[in-house]
């Protein structure tokens, strides 16, 4: 029997059946998974890791990547928890050495060049891509086409453009990382484009705000990531675009870490390797039909995939070890920034 514990919030989970491979395995028991993922990853995950290990029982507490580490350090003498897939972040660092054990998957090796393990800590599974989710009537309205970082300098978007707060989310600094990529590392082009951009900012709480709300008519312009924008177009939202910024685009890979001292090591291992690997990552692109962009090199996408193909998109280079390094002094910059424009 599979349960679900939430964080936070009740997460309800329905299993589809997908064909997610034949291979059994003869490990049982327990197994306890912290998890940012939403509830269409899990699903996946649940389904297709179950068919695979159908002798381990699965528990999921659901939470943001902060609750999550704030947690598993409150449980360290004693943990509780045995993996987190999601939000860890490649700009991390070691940060979180103290909780984490220094393992990762053999599959880390198979991913994409610029996405294996940044600390040694983290096996990298998924891509967070950057992407303009754009209210199609409040543009049509406003009488603009939105395209490029520049598109966003229009006055007319004055109050209309959502982001979260770089400061505590991930997303958010994963876009500043973007405008970094573009415009150069902590340069006068790039500061001096934060600061025109500003004015027309709004800065919300919560990621998922940067396109629900603008799905909900109440903005026009999320800065956002792509995966949780086109969920709600594959649920059946027709009134929202994504646009991948013409100047370039860029992504944070996140991944899996195994907690230190968790009661089911073995059982933990198994499900990050099967996220990590080709065969598992293709089997939860299946599952969730292709809305998440994962790393491994020989993963494949379903025919029906909701994301656009990475031929379809104009890539930059992120420098992450540049930026993980000046984190704290490119947020100091921003900080004083934003203070002086809306204050």
């Amino acid at each position: 029997m599979k349960k679900v514990v939430a964080l936070v919030l009740a997460l309800v989970l329905t299993f589809a059946l997908v064909a997610c491979g034949n291979k059994k395995d003869d490990l049982s028991g327990n197994l306890v998974l912290y998890s940012t993922m939403t509830e269409n990853d899990l699903n996946a995950l649940l389904d297709c890791f179950g068919e695979k290990y159908p002798n381990i029982e699965v528990e999921v507490v659901n939470g943001s990547a902060g609750e999550l580490v704030t947690r598993i350090t409150g449980e360290a003498a004693n943990p509780v928890g045995d993996l987190v897939w999601g939000g860890m972040a490649d700009s991390d660092g070691k940060k979180n050495e103290a909780i984490f054990e220094a393992w990762v998957s053999e599959y880390d090796a198979q991913n994409l060049e610029g996405y294996t393990s940044p600390n040694g800590l983290y096996s990298m599974d998924h891509l967070s891509t950057v992407v303009f989710c754009v209210n199609k009537d409040i543009e049509a309205k406003l009488g603009l086409k939105i395209e490029s970082y520049e598109d966003l300098l229009n006055p007319a978007l004055k109050g209309q453009i959502l982001t979260a707060d770089p400061n505590s989310s991930s997303s958010a600094w994963n876009n500043l990382s973007n405008i970094m990529a573009v415009y150069g590392n902590d340069s006068d082009a790039a500061w001096a484009y934060i600061e025109k951009l500003m004015p027309n900012l709004v800065v919300v709480g919560s990621s998922s705000a940067c396109f629900k709300q603008v799905q909900q008519g109440e903005y026009c312009v999320g800065m956002t990531y792509e995966d949780g924008a086109v969920t709600l177009v594959k649920d059946g939202a027709t009134n929202i675009r994504l646009q991948y910024p013409t100047n370039g685009t860029s992504a944070s890979a996140f991944g899996c870490a195994l907690i230190k001292n968790g009661p089911n090591p073995d059982n933990a291992k198994a499900m990050i390797d099967f996220i990590c690997s080709a065969e598992g990552q293709t089997a939860l692109a299946a599952a969730q039909e292709g809305t998440l962009r994962y790393t491994n090199a020989g993963y494949t996408n379903p025919d029906n995939a909701w994301l656009a193909p990475s031929s379809d998109i104009k890539w930059v280079v992120r420098d992450v070890a540049f930026l993980t390094e000046n984190k704290a002094k490119i947020l100091e910059k921003w900080n004083d920034l934003w203070a002086k424009v809306s204050g």
